[in-house]
């Protein structure tokens, strides 16, 4: 602001100006008490300085007394609207509190009042990146590169910026004019060297790929590019889009530096015309003549044969999977199972595999009175019965699955995969106890073993003993954390409170679960805001490739697995929250006695924690802060406060919006959008959710009903939204459900349909319900699921004896000890009373980890 421009209100006299410039000296110095002294001594003789105020307002924020410190900025801000430094201040501090939009607005005023202030230019660029507003970015960049032509790093971030934003031309025109101008660069510069393979990148992006091969062997002819593996990357990729003969080459160059690289056989493959995604017959003989090829070239990588087997059909499959099963086995490949399991799509492949690992058990099997023969393996022999089990139970054959490892144990009783696995198979079963009791017996094999004890706390998770699982936990996570649940959360372990979560909502307990959900949604809220410090640091240190990968994978993070679980499952706890109010008034009557001892015992110990923080922060008299928060109090221990929180509907649309675009192949994401959107009163939200989710899947069982359930809704609305969006949602709802089929008609269509599927025929009988069938017609038609030309699945079992029990069916012990008998290795299906005895033999049985330790011994003497 020109000098004739500024308040009076802001102009010190020499004195204080030379003591508010020692201010910003003390602050950027971190001699934070210093600082808010000399502040004080301002604002004694003027208390109505803004610059001043909101200066001290900064200091204190990072002394820990953040909420007077905001105060003193806003009130520093109302008294010097026109001051740069001002909104510079409000800005960082708003920055600090990860609010990036409102911090973007504070660096825009200060902008209008000192528009060239470099800092200030660069704070708004990197929160311009965050927010994704590439267009203002690349305007910010051009001013900052106007100011500093001479720094390199300008250069490179308005060539970024251009890349970001999608214009590669003038990022391209912007790294041309700039490798003009750069002198004296000094041999193997790496900086250098990652601006020109960005440059390379960005011409094969522009399909001007003579170029990108022109300047490729340029830069690696005179070493201006250091990077040798991705000289030999780009050069192959280049080669092949231009249909060079020299692309082969290049790409067994590659094989021949790294055989395990699935990319570069894909590579070499698609040189010769030979695409491995879209394999036809004419090329998968030359496909697997050239992995063969490779296969005696390397023999001691597995990738050419595992590539070949995705190929290869029929009898050529045959010839392939014997020995690529033997080699494996010999070895004592646990994950051997995992690594093919992608062949089972095919049935001839899963009939061939069988028959292939039968006739390897069968070359080893002996009499079980007779020693082993010297010529056969025993521990091949225990293999083999290990992958047959794990293929048997992938199949469903579950009881088949048990008898192998049963036997397996007997040949050898210390081996804790098959233990494992004999609970992984109890847990598909439906027998999670059973489960928790055998991980139990393999963790106790091998106690040091961390990998064996996250299992085990896993299934315990699963069978709801929540308590015994952090009894586990804690064996290794930090002994002075409030508790293992807390460690593991501040450790970001998104498998373990996805399994947390589930098991709270498995026990009826929602305010946990919700908590735990609302958890997971936070680590994804922190790798989002962890990215922010790499905006500045990338550009400074030139990792540019790798910053621009980077960009790409966090705008895909919402579509990670966990967060896309966690968001529908904590939006049907708040729908059923919004629906029945009332489940928020006792948010802990899902807990067990104890479980509620274990949330006051970590309450406890959090106590005591953060009072040794305090103490420890009382001791550091001048320690910067930060304006991040430490580790933040849990005031919520039982998650009451989560499932009470106000607008729940409007909680679970923020958690779903980022998945209408991360994860639309998701037929359960569009299901849960149309719950809230319905009850919101969106109901052009809604009916659209239904048309992606009809597109997915027409004979979806949840879509079938939610159809049902809108149609009604729709009809019997009074008050229609505007004529617009009534007349589109009317023409979505006809092209779905046509106006001329009756309900009941739609629904009978359906049943018929379907009616091999338990899940299908369950739908029909709940809209039949809904329209007011009677409960005796409701509830044959569940019974009749469990006929054996029905299949029906665990899941769909267990969610039916649900309903039969919510509708307070007199067949519902009928139904469920059907379940149990199309389920015998299954314990779920028990009543309540035994379930809870079951429950209780778990949690008082003998220590397993003596217990396993005693069998071991005697099997050693």
């Amino acid at each position: 602001m020109p000098p004739s421009l500024v308040p009076k209100s802001r102009v010190l006299p020499s004195k204080e100006s030379v003591l508010f410039k020692e201010v910003l000296h003390y602050y950027e110095d971190r001699q934070l008490k210093k600082g808010l002294k000399t502040a004080d001594t301002i604002l004694k003789k003027f208390p109505e300085h803004g610059e001043t105020l909101c200066m001290k307002g900064l200091i204190l924020t990072h002394l820990d007394r953040r909420d007077e410190g905001l105060e003193l900025v806003k009130q520093g801000i109302r008294l010097d609207l026109t001051s740069h430094i001002c909104w510079h201040v409000f800005g960082l501090i708003q920055k600090g509190q990860k609010n990036y939009e409102e911090a973007l607005k504070s660096y825009t005023q200060a902008l209008r009042f000192d528009k060239d202030n470099m800092n200030i230019l660069r704070d708004a660029a990197h929160l311009q990146t965050q927010l994704r507003l590439y267009d203002s970015l690349v305007e910010t960049r051009h001013t900052l590169l106007r100011l500093r032509p001479q720094m390199r790093q300008n250069w490179v971030a308005l060539a970024v910026a251009y890349h970001l934003s999608g214009n590669l031309v003038e990022a391209k025109n912007v790294l041309e004019q700039y490798e003009r101008i750069v002198k004296n660069v000094p041999d193997y510069d790496v900086e250098l060297s990652e601006l020109l393979l960005l440059h390379v990148r960005i011409l094969e992006d522009l399909a001007e790929y003579t170029n990108a091969l022109s300047l490729l062997d340029i830069c690696a002819k005179d070493r201006t590019i250091v990077d040798r593996v991705a000289i030999m990357e780009s050069r192959a990729r280049i080669l092949s889009k231009l249909g060079k003969d020299d692309a082969d080459q290049s790409w067994q160059g590659l094989i021949e530096q790294n055989p395990d690289c699935y990319d570069y056989y894909k590579g070499f493959l698609l040189s010769h015309g030979i695409d491995v995604e879209r394999i036809t017959e004419e090329t998968r003989g030359k496909a697997l003549q050239r992995l063969e090829d490779f296969s005696q070239q390397f023999p001691r990588t597995s990738t050419p044969q595992r590539l070949a087997l995705s190929i290869a059909l029929g009898e050529e499959f045959k010839r392939l999977i014997e020995p690529y099963l033997r080699s494996r086995l010999e070895k004592g490949i646990p994950s051997l199972f995992s690594d093919i399991k992608f062949l089972y799509e095919s049935n001839e492949n899963r009939e061939a595999i069988e028959a292939a690992a039968i006739s390897l058990l069968s070359t080893l099997s002996h009499p079980p009175t007779e020693p082993c023969p010297a010529d056969r393996d025993p521990t091949m022999y225990i293999w083999t019965i290990y992958f047959l089990a794990q293929h048997h139970s992938f199949l469903g054959r579950h009881q088949k699955a048990i008898g192998l490892l049963e036997e397996a144990m007997t040949h050898t009783p210390t081996l804790p995969e098959l233990y494992m696995f004999k609970a992984r198979v109890l847990k598909r079963s439906g027998d999670p106890f059973g489960a928790a009791k055998c991980m139990d017996q393999a963790r106790a094999l091998d106690l040091q073993d961390r990998f064996l004890n996250t299992k085990s706390g896993k299934y315990r998770l699963r069978a709801g003993l929540v308590e015994e699982a952090s009894e586990v936990f804690g064996l290794f996570t930090k002994k002075d954390a409030p508790s293992p649940g807390q460690d593991l959360e501040d450790m970001q372990s998104l498998i373990y409170l996805t399994e947390e979560a589930d098991a709270y909502l498995r026990n009826d307990n929602l305010a946990m679960a919700l908590k735990r959900y609302e958890a997971i949604s936070k680590v994804f809220d922190a790798f989002e805001d962890d990215q922010f410090d790499f905006h500045g640091y990338c550009l400074r240190k030139f990792t540019i490739n790798i910053y621009t990968n980077m960009i790409a994978w966090e705008d895909t993070l919402r579509s990670h697995p966990a967060y896309v679980h966690a968001a529908i499952e904590a939006s049907r706890i708040l729908v059923k929250v919004h629906d029945n109010p009332s489940l928020a008034s006792k948010p802990t009557s899902g807990l067990t006695g104890a479980e509620k001892r274990a949330k006051k015992k970590a309450k406890k110990a959090e106590k005591k924690v953060q009072e040794d923080a305090k103490k420890a922060a009382n001791t550091t008299a001048n320690e910067d802060k930060g304006l991040d928060a430490g580790p933040p109090k849990d005031d919520d221990p039982d998650g009451s406060k989560a499932l009470q929180a106000p607008e729940p509907l409007e909680r679970a649309a923020k958690l779903l919006k980022p998945l209408a675009e991360r994860a639309k192949g998701n037929i359960e994401v569009w299901i849960a959008t149309y719950d809230v959107a319905v009850r919101r009163k969106k109901y052009l939200q809604a009916v659209q959710a239904l048309s992606h989710a009809h597109s997915l899947d027409a004979d979806s069982p949840e879509l079938h009903i939610r159809m049902v359930d809108f149609k009604q809704h729709w009809s019997s609305l009074k008050e229609k939204p505007a004529e617009a969006a009534a007349a589109a949602v009317t023409s979505a709802v006809h092209k779905l459900l046509p106006d001329e089929l009756s309900l009941d008609a739609f629904n009978s269509q359906y049943v018929q349909r379907l009616s091999s599927r338990a899940d299908a025929v369950l739908a029909a009988a709940k809209v039949s319900k809904a329209l007011g069938a009677p409960r005796e017609e409701v509830e044959a038609a569940i019974v009749n699921t469990t006929a054996a030309e029905v299949q029906i699945s665990l899941q769909t079992a267990l969610t039916a004896v649900a309903f039969m029990v919510e509708i307070q069916s007199p067949r519902a012990d009928e139904f469920r000890a059907a379940c149990a008998a199309r389920f015998p290795l299954s314990t779920v299906f028990l009543p309540a009373d035994e379930l809870a005895a079951l429950r209780k033999t778990v949690v008082e049985k003998p220590d397993p980890v003596s217990q396993a330790l005693e069998e071991k011994d005697e099997v050693i003497s």
